[in-house]
């Protein structure tokens, strides 16, 4: 029943205008939603005398119903910030990219303290992320990308950058140096249109007029390198996601191309305002910026 909460603000202030400027909606509209209760319910909840509305019985036994589903709500939303903020519960949104490439590794090193936490992820496009942090639909966001709004606090973790991916077998695997014009019409298999990464690799492509042969766009890390191999094709991933591990089980070789390293993007994390944040919402930002401070202090 959503027109509930203004009837009893009808009831509470005595007063259809002051229950209406407390509720910020017009008279006329709050007067609706008392009509269209009654109508729902069958019954008249006040007595209308000129101005004066005065509680009928079944309007009485309504009232302590209003304020029991009241109660309930509170009790209800405060056990959500009670498990919310004893660690046991986050909710991230990442973007396509770093759901694969980083967060796994945030996940591990969050679970290795925390076991009991419920993690949730939300996946899509990073503008899409920053919509689900500022509507607080999740308590943090991971994306490949540095975000510049009043409304959120963005904590850089890590630059990353391009490199070129070949198969073992591939021509170029024991060419002394690569120069991305050569890339010019290579077959290459690349990540979706729209995502950080395939914005990056277009904006390279543009600035030296260097048009590759694309013959797939695949959304998933693991099907590209699959892939790579399989149709002797090359491929543009971002560094952090290429460890030794990934490229030996896949047959596969990384090569390093000067104007890649040169166009670097940066994995943020982002989340709202800092008082307003969980425990594990904050143990969970500390942990990733004392990880990746450490990482960075080992590569010098």
């Amino acid at each position: 029943m959503p027109n509930l909460d203004a009837f009893a603000a009808v009831v509470e202030h005595k007063s259809l205008n002051r229950a209406a400027q407390t509720l910020n909606i017009s008279q006329p509209a709050l007067s609706r939603k008392v009509a269209q209760l009654e109508e729902e319910l069958g019954v008249l909840l006040f007595d209308r005398k000129g101005k004066k509305l005065e509680l009928t019985r079944l309007g009485q036994i309504c009232y302590e119903y209003a304020l029991e589903v009241a109660e309930m709500e509170r009790k209800l939303l405060q056990r959500f910030a009670e498990y919310r903020s004893s660690g046991k519960s986050i909710t991230i949104g990442a973007s396509l990219t770093t759901l694969q490439s980083t967060l796994p590794d945030l996940i591990g090193l969050y679970t290795r303290d925390f076991p009991e936490t419920d993690i949730k992820a939300i996946t899509g496009k990073t503008h899409e992320i920053v919509t689900l942090v500022k509507e607080k639909k999740v308590d943090l966001g991971l994306v490949a990308s540095k975000i510049d709004n009043p409304e959120l606090t963005c904590v850089p973790l890590f630059d990353d950058h391009l490199c070129l991916v070949l198969p073992s077998s591939h021509k170029w695997t024991d060419k002394p140096s690569i120069d991305i014009n050569e890339l010019q019409e290579l077959p290459m298999i690349l990540f979706s249109k729209g995502t950080w990464y395939r914005i990056l690799m277009d904006e390279l492509f543009h600035r030296y007029t260097v048009y590759p042969d694309v013959k797939m766009e695949i959304d998933s890390f693991e099907a590209i390198l699959r892939l790579v191999s399989t149709c002797n094709a090359a491929t543009l991933l971002p560094k952090s996601y290429l460890r030794q591990t990934v490229l030996n089980n896949n047959d596969l070789v990384l090569r390093s191309i000067p104007e890649l390293e040169e166009t670097t993007r940066t994995t943020s994390l982002l989340f709202g305002r800092e008082s307003m944040q969980s425990a594990s919402t904050l143990r969970w930002v500390e942990k990733a910026k004392e990880y990746y401070a450490a990482v960075k202090g080992e590569l010098g």
